[in-house]
C-alpha cells in the first residue's frame, strides 16, 4: 500500500505542477482549442483521482470500518495484496489532509454553484426590467433570442432553463447581417458545449486551490480557450473575415486593437481570426486525444494492480 500511495503522490505532484507550466507554453493549443480544453480536463482528473484513490486506501489503512466495506467483494488474497494492515504511520495524517481537501474542494464547487444561480437570477430580474413580458393572451415575448432596446452595441448568452441569446439593437444597427450571424454562432457554440460548467469547475478549482499551478492555469486557459473554441465555431459557418469584422465592430468601443487595452485577449482573437494557425492534422488530433484520455487510467491502475497481480 505505500508504494501505492507513493506512486499517486508522484503522478499527482507531476500533473499538478510541471506539466501545465509546459502546456501553457506550448503553441498548439491556440490552434485546436476544443482539444487543449479536453487536455486540461483530463489533466484535473487525473490529479483528483489520484487524491480520491489515496484518501480511500489511506482511510482503509486507518480504519477498519471502511477497510471492511471497501474490500467487502474481494477475495481474501486480494485484501492481504495491499498489505492494510502494515499502514505507515503518517497515513492517519494523510488521510485526514485528504479529507479535508475533498471537503474544501466540495465546498468551494457548492458555493461557485450558488454564487452562479444567484447572478444568473439577477441578470433575469434585470431582463425581466428591461423587455418586460406581454400582457397575458398576446404571443409570449421570451425566446432562444432577446433583443433588447440599447444604444450599447452588446451580444451574449445567459445559461439557464431555457438558455437565452441576448443581443442589443446597437449591435443590430452597427452590424451587417453576416456579422450577427457570426456573433450568435459564436455565442451558441458556448451553449451547445455548455463552456459555462466548465468555467464553473475551472474558477471553483483556482479559488479553492490558488497555489497549485494545475488549477490556476486551468482557470485562465479555461477562460481563453472557449472564446477561441467559439470563434471556430463562428468562422467555420460565417468566415474568418467575417468573424474577426464583427469581434471588431462589437468591441471597437473597448478599445479592442489598442496595444495598451486590459482586453488583450480580444485583440489575440482578431489577429488569431485575421491570420488562421495552421490546424493539427487528423492522425495528430487523433493522437493527442487518445493520449490525454489515457493520463487519467494512471492512478485507476496504480490503485487496482496489487488486487489484480494478486488474483489466481
Amino acid at each position: 500500500m505505500t508504494l501505492c500511495l507513493l506512486l499517486l503522490s508522484v503522478v499527482a505532484v507531476t500533473a499538478a505542477g510541471p506539466v501545465p507550466r509546459v502546456l501553457t507554453r506550448a503553441k498548439w493549443p491556440e490552434r485546436e482549442p476544443v482539444v487543449a480544453l479536453w487536455v486540461w480536463q483530463c489533466l484535473v482528473a487525473t490529479v483528483l483521482l489520484c487524491c480520491v484513490a489515496a484518501l480511500a486506501l489511506a482511510a482503509a489503512a486507518v480504519f477498519g470500518t471502511v477497510r471492511s466495506q471497501l474490500f467487502a467483494p474481494a477475495p481474501p488474497a486480494v485484501t492481504a495484496a495491499y498489505d492494510l494492515s502494515a499502514a505507515p504511520p503518517w497515513a492517519a495524517a494523510l488521510t485526514v489532509l485528504l479529507a479535508c481537501g475533498a471537503a474544501w474542494t466540495a465546498a468551494m464547487l457548492g458555493r461557485e454553484l450558488v454564487d452562479a444561480r444567484r447572478r444568473r437570477a439577477r441578470a433575469r430580474a434585470h431582463l425581466l426590467e428591461r423587455a418586460p413580458d406581454l400582457p397575458a393572451g398576446l404571443p409570449a415575448a421570451r425566446g432562444p433570442l432577446l433583443v433588447l432596446e440599447d444604444e450599447y452595441p452588446d451580444a451574449w448568452w445567459m445559461p439557464g432553463n431555457p438558455p437565452q441569446l441576448i443581443v442589443t439593437t446597437g449591435a443590430l444597427r452597427r452590424l451587417t447581417d453576416h456579422q450577427i450571424d457570426a456573433v450568435l454562432t459564436h455565442e451558441r457554440g458556448h451553449a451547445r458545449a455548455h463552456h459555462n460548467w466548465l468555467l464553473h469547475l475551472s474558477t471553483a478549482l483556482a479559488t479553492g486551490f490558488p497555489r497549485v499551478p494545475l488549477f490556476t492555469h486551468f482557470c485562465d486557459q479555461t477562460h481563453r480557450l472557449v472564446e477561441l473554441a467559439a470563434d471556430d465555431t463562428a468562422s467555420r459557418r460565417c468566415g474568418h473575415m467575417t468573424t474577426a469584422l464583427a469581434l471588431i465592430e462589437l468591441n471597437q468601443h473597448r478599445g479592442v486593437l489598442s496595444c495598451a487595452s486590459s482586453h488583450h485577449l480580444l485583440g489575440e482573437r482578431v489577429d488569431r481570426l485575421l491570420k488562421p494557425p495552421p490546424r493539427l492534422g487528423r492522425r495528430d488530433r487523433a493522437l493527442t486525444t487518445t493520449a490525454a484520455a489515457l493520463v487519467p487510467l494512471l492512478p485507476l491502475l496504480i490503485t487496482f494492480a496489487p488486487g489484480l497481480t494478486a488474483l489466481p
